[in-house]
């Protein structure tokens, strides 16, 4: 088979995914999601947000919440995502995919001569966000509903993980439970095969495992992936698992969920520490929808999580050590959740001419509980952990490609704390550019 054909294959694969009505394609395939025969691809996407919060930034908002009840609101201009896509076939079924994120605005040191010390050069962070490679990978594709796919890959657990860019979601900011309780974005370097058969779309993966070093009561396993050092532990491991079927014209569903070990899978390995008597289970399970037709498009999530363990991790020496890169979060919930749904309807499809330029106006609404602290662990409870959240709003696309988005959205916490509302507004992009 020529490169010709042999692109044409993937990009059929790729492309395939979006023959429905619902247009929407997994963050794992969002890399190579082009057209036309090319064999470089360029793109990304990215988001620019401004905040109005109208409730207290002090530290000790949850744990002195009267003496706060009162403070000033505070506003924020931030660009949480900005991303680079590059793909590239090399032909006979293999390819490469990767995708760099500047989240925050990146970040950066400086060196500055300070002559209030005598003149001695001191180091500052200019900025605090992070540079990261979300995806990097090199794929092997055999046949339509078999390809092989290793280096850094999206893990694709919960409906944000999957589908994760800005085009993806009617709030300003990503969905806030999942992106509480799970890594959002989930990469993790492993394999992955993935395949489409039919109207079932399939991933599965083999990951190195999490880190339980790095978890803690207010985000549960969320950083569990990340690693202060050059390289990613591997002393344990971890499988996730995907399936997603288009069936129905318009609607996708899919169901997800990882499993894995993190207990132990730390630096330096100590073979007769607290990680060989404990394992720290991860489970997690997901299932997930979109349905996009007669004008709406609908979402919607659940998520539950179980660790094993919970309250042996505040036993573990990083956690104990404060000099440690890790986190020192003493407790942790065996158990986090997070469901959410949304829908909006498209008020220019009414409107002849607006419809005929292929405008839309999504007016939105938004529900979403979560609590990364769902059972209290040796009696210690963070009742502030557990949230509902409503928004309301409008998505507004002058172009296919672009969105600027507006809401209003409430923290309803519960009644020893005060409830925390706010107004963000947003434009953001998505697309290819070669």
């Amino acid at each position: 088979m020529n490169n010709i054909k042999t692109f044409s294959l993937l990009t059929g694969f790729l492309l395939g995914l979006t023959t429905t009505a619902l247009a929407q394609v997994s963050a794992a395939d969002s890399v190579m999601q082009h057209a036309g025969g090319k064999r470089l691809s360029v793109g990304g996407y990215g988001e620019i947000n401004y905040s109005r919060n109208y409730f207290s930034d002090h530290v000790s908002r949850y744990s002195q919440p009267e003496e706060h009840k009162n403070d000033p609101s505070h506003g924020r201009f931030d660009i949480p995502h900005a991303v680079l896509y590059l793909g590239y076939d090399f032909g006979h079924g293999w390819t490469f995919g990767t995708e760099i994120e500047f989240e925050h605005g990146g970040n950066g040191l400086a060196y500055e001569k300070e002559d209030e010390e005598g003149g001695e050069w001191e180091q500052e962070v200019e900025k605090g966000g992070e540079v990261e490679l979300e995806q990097f990978w090199i794929q092997k594709s055999f046949a339509k509903w078999a390809n092989l796919r290793a280096g850094h890959i999206v893990v694709p657990v919960g409906l944000t993980n999957a589908h994760h860019e800005p085009l993806n979601f009617f709030t300003v900011y990503r969905p806030e439970g999942e992106n509480t309780i799970m890594p959002s974005t989930w990469h993790q370097t492993g394999l992955s095969f993935l395949g489409r058969y039919g109207d079932w779309r399939y991933e599965a993966q083999f990951l190195a495992g999490l880190n339980s070093d790095n978890f803690t009561n207010t985000t549960w396993i969320k950083n569990g992936p990340k690693s202060p050092l050059e390289f990613d532990v591997a002393n344990k491991y971890g499988a996730s698992l995907r399936v997603d079927n288009y069936s129905v014209p318009g609607l996708r569903i899919g169901l997800s969920g990882y499993y894995g070990h993190s207990i132990g899978n730390s630096y330096p390995n100590d073979a007769n520490g607290i990680g060989a008597t404990y394992k720290g289970k991860v489970a997690i399970g997901a299932i997930d929808f979109t349905y996009k037709g007669h004008n709406w498009i609908v979402r919607g999530q659940a998520d539950y999580g179980y660790l094993s363990d919970a309250e042996q991790l505040k036993y573990v020496y990083n956690r104990l050590n404060s000099k440690s890169p890790y986190k020192h979060s003493p407790f942790v919930s065996g158990n986090a959740y997070a469901v959410g749904i949304e829908a909006g309807y498209d008020v220019f499809s009414q409107i002849q001419c607006l419809r005929q330029q292929q405008k839309h106006l999504y007016v939105f609404g938004r529900y979403e509980q979560y609590d990364p602290y769902a059972s209290a662990t040796r009696n210690t409870p963070y009742d502030y952990t557990a949230v509902k959240r409503f928004a309301a709003g409008v998505n507004y696309y002058p172009i296919k490609q672009v969105v600027i988005k507006a809401e209003y959205s409430k923290r309803i916490l519960k009644s020893l704390y005060n409830d925390e509302p706010s107004l963000n507004i947003g434009v953001a992009y998505e697309g290819f550019f070669k």
